[in-house]
């Protein structure tokens, strides 16, 4: 009887291992996939459907709450497809280097600042929609909130990689041309300057006081020479009809210069203690995701979740990581990457490695376009893509892309399957998310760049089609294949 059972318990571990081995490589070593050719977009249109229609009040038990965003090419007028890659790619440079200036920049400290949040009720949440693009160096997608009692509402940047809230206010000494009238914090019943000196008003890096309103002043510097200064305080922001936010802390900027487009400010949704998220985080329980479509394939809006229905169930999740120079961006540990189901020789979790000083590392980032590897990782990466794509007619090199292909008179080709592996969360790539169109002529290239820094980033351009997952709660990022449904 024993011997039957010990038989019975071998074939069982034996049926199991054969089952999983089987899975793995099925799934891990495709070799190829199927890529449906697309032009370039042309400028999307706004559309806010949450807004055009009185909303229910939320209910309590589903904490959850859905807005739309847009990319910025929609606030850009007049320009071809072609104008508006062209101004993306040149934007994707400038928010590189302004987020790498800013890492390598950073004073290291081995006890980062406490993450308070303020204004919050729990149990609550909401969604919105996001657009791209808005401004050079502060995120490429927006969503359009409402700000006071009663909302005004405005085009706000979505930005996972920066921490305060900030918008123009009247009256400017100097404001750059947005798309709605200036906020007047003169019309809103629930504007409240924070006074100098208050633990709200240090919370902020390089906190300043107006002696003769003594009102705390802020200041946010961007690397391209953007900035915006004015009152420190805090307000009630409105997401969708009566699904509202009070006292968040907000910049309300009276002297706001460089090169912002559109857009009446930022909504920033980093880890820092004076983001968005960390502000409000017991509303919706420390949860928000969002997902990026790709406007060539699709003309469903791109959208933003904040509370419990922002986890996908479908989720692959990762830990996310600390970083002891500064708590803005979400690190995470990239292990590895594949190409054509074989991992890459050449790239190790070491390539990827954040230090105990806040050197290195990889970050998600809703601002970054394009993809940015540490150079060898990069070009271990491209060179195995370029023997796995040898079938398919090269062209010339394309701005920051070294690796491109003639597609011209196809509708569809086989290319290598690309897969980053992160510690606990295997996310197989579209393969519209690493060949994209850079012309009208049939030029395709791979999306992804070297960079000297040690610091990788993830951009949107390899999460479009992903519901990313950011439970903050749980120390956690997810990704979600087809999110945006």
């Amino acid at each position: 009887m024993e011997e039957k059972k010990a038989k019975a318990k071998a074939f069982l571990l034996f049926f199991f291992f054969f089952f999983s081995v089987f899975i793995t490589l099925s799934t891990a070593t495709k070799e190829t996939q199927t890529l449906i050719l697309h032009p370039l977009p042309s400028q999307p249109t706004l559309y806010w459907p949450e807004l055009e229609t009185e909303q229910p009040d939320p209910e309590p038990e589903s904490a959850s709450l859905s807005v739309s965003l847009h990319h910025i090419d929609a606030l850009s007028s007049n320009k071809t497809p072609h104008e508006l890659f062209t101004q993306r790619l040149q934007r994707d440079a400038a928010r590189v280097k302004i987020v790498t200036s800013f890492v390598s920049k950073a004073p290291f400290s081995s006890s980062p600042k406490n993450q308070t949040g303020f204004g919050s009720q729990p149990g609550f949440s909401f969604s919105s929609s996001v657009i791209s693009g808005l401004a050079q160096g502060s995120g490429e997608y927006f969503t359009r909130l409402g700000v006071g009692t009663p909302p005004r509402y405005l085009y706000m940047v979505l930005d996972t990689g920066s921490d305060v809230v900030w918008l123009q206010c009247a009256p400017c000494k100097k404001c750059y041309s947005e798309s709605d009238p200036v906020f007047d914090p003169k019309g809103s019943r629930t504007f409240a300057p924070v006074p100098c000196g208050s633990p709200l008003c240090r919370q902020l890096d390089s906190p300043g006081c107006d002696a003769r309103k003594k009102v705390c002043e802020y200041q946010v510097s961007y690397g391209d020479g953007s900035f915006t200064v004015g009152d420190f305080a805090t307000e009630t922001l409105t997401f969708r009809r009566r699904a509202s936010v009070p006292r968040v802390a907000l910049g309300c900027g009276h002297d706001n210069e460089g090169l912002f487009v559109g857009a009446a400010g930022l909504l920033g949704l980093g880890r820092g203690m004076l983001s968005f998220p960390t502000q409000a985080g017991a509303r919706f329980n420390n949860k928000f995701s969002y997902c990026l479509v790709d406007r060539a394939a699709s003309s469903k809006p791109s959208s933003m979740v904040f509370g419990d229905l922002a986890v996908s169930r479908a989720a692959r999740f990762t830990p996310l990581l600390k970083n002891p120079k500064l708590d803005t961006f979400y690190y995470v540990e990239l292990l590895g990457i594949s190409v054509g189901g074989v991992l890459v020789r050449g790239i190790s979790a070491s390539l990827f490695r954040l230090d105990r000083t806040g050197n290195g590392g990889v970050i998600i980032d809703s601002g970054t376009s394009v993809t940015r590897l540490t150079r060898p990782a990069y070009e271990a990466l491209r060179d195995a893509f370029r023997v796995g794509a040898a079938r398919l007619k090269r062209a010339p090199e394309y701005s920051l892309f070294d690796t491109c292909f003639d597609l011209s008179g196809m509708t569809q080709v086989k290319v290598p399957t690309v897969v980053l592996h992160f510690r606990g969360a295997d996310v197989s790539l579209p393969a519209g998310n690493y060949l994209i169109p850079v012309d009208d002529k049939g030029t395709y290239c791979f999306a992804f760049a070297g960079t000297m820094s040690g610091l990788s980033i993830i951009g949107n351009i390899q999460q479009q089609g992903f519901r990313v997952v950011f439970d903050l709660a749980g120390s956690r990022i997810g990704f979600a294949p087809r999110g945006c449904a």
